[in-house]
């Protein structure tokens, strides 16, 4: 199986466990040096934008971004090429209490031979998910 397919496998295992609130499999996806970025780039959850490096700083987005809601995520396409895979995913987040976001984004996982994930780089917009919020507490 060439890494493009292993690197779509993880993508689907990342997904599953995201939305099955699977923490340490979903982890276990991971290289121990991997880089996340979500969302590529500087924001509030990536202030260098340089990424969250390794798996404890991973493990540390995951407990403070991830596990905070309940994420469900639709994969639209899957573009599979070379050793990445680029999802099309509709994500919705609901935080509680009449808190729900929704955020339309491109996740491209990078695999290794191993086919665990060594790059996962997600591209959405920090506000656009901003302005939801400031319109959800304004209600």
């Amino acid at each position: 199986m060439g890494n493009c397919y292993k690197a779509q496998e993880a993508s689907k295992k990342s997904v599953e466990c995201v939305m099955g609130k699977k923490r340490d499999e979903w982890l276990a996806i991971f290289a121990d040096d991997a880089v996340l970025q979500d969302p590529v780039g500087v924001s509030p959850l990536d202030p260098t934008g340089l990424g969250h490096s390794g798996k404890e700083a991973i493990a540390k987005f995951y407990d403070t971004v991830i596990a905070s809601g309940n994420i469900t995520m639709e994969v639209v396409f899957s573009h599979p090429a070379g050793d990445e895979c680029a999802n099309v995913v509709k994500l919705t987040n609901d935080m509680g209490n009449g808190m729900v976001i929704k955020t339309d984004l491109v996740a491209v996982y990078r695999a290794n031979d191993e086919g665990k994930v060594v790059s996962l780089k997600a591209y959405w917009e920090y506000s656009k998910l901003e302005q939801q919020i400031a319109k959800l507490m304004a209600g």
